[in-house]
C-alpha cells in the first residue's frame, strides 16, 4: 500500500524525527588481501607523467604513467577519493594521487525519519517499556 501523497492531500501530515548515528571511521586499514583501504594516500608507483586518467566500474579511477623510458604504469585508486591529478601532469614516485582522507577518529551524520502514524511511536514507546520491564525483573528475580 502506498502512502498518501501530502501534495495532493492537505489532511495528510507526517511526522519527522531526527536521527543521529556515529562510529569509529578508523585510520588508514590494510586489508588482509594486502591493499590499502579507501581511506588512505595511494602514491604513484614510478616518476613520469600522467598519460590518462580512466573511470573503472564501481567508481574506482584508473590512473596511467609513462615515465622517461615510455614504461606504462596503470594504477587503480579506490571509488570515493578526490584525485590531485590530471592528465599532462608531472609526478615523482610515491607523490600522493589523492587527497589524504584519513580522518580518522568519531564521524557523525544526520538524517529524519518520517512518521507516517503517531501510533507507530506509541507502540514503539511501549515495546521499549515491555524490555526495559522485563531485563529489570531478570535482575530483581
Amino acid at each position: 500500500m502506498v502512502a498518501p501523497d501530502p501534495a495532493t492531500n492537505p489532511d495528510v501530515k507526517y511526522l519527522t524525527y531526527p536521527m543521529y548515528v556515529g562510529g569509529n571511521r578508523g585510520r588508514g586499514q590494510v586489508y588482509p588481501t594486502g591493499e590499502k583501504s579507501n581511506i588512505n594516500s595511494f602514491g604513484a608507483q614510478q616518476t613520469g607523467q600522467i598519460a590518462e586518467v580512466s573511470s573503472l566500474e564501481k567508481g574506482e579511477t584508473n590512473v596511467t604513467i609513462i615515465n622517461s623510458n615510455g614504461t606504462k604504469t596503470s594504477q587503480v585508486v579506490p571509488a570515493g577519493l578526490k584525485l590531485l591529478v590530471k592528465e599532462g601532469d608531472l609526478i615523482k614516485a610515491d607523490e600522493p594521487l589523492n587527497i589524504d582522507p584519513n580522518v580518522g577518529g568519531f564521524g557523525q551524520e544526520e538524517t529524519e525519519l518520517v512518521l507516517q502514524n503517531p501510533v507507530r511511536i506509541i507502540g514503539y514507546l511501549a515495546f521499549c517499556f515491555s524490555v526495559l520491564l522485563t531485563q529489570v525483573f531478570l535482575i530483581l528475580k
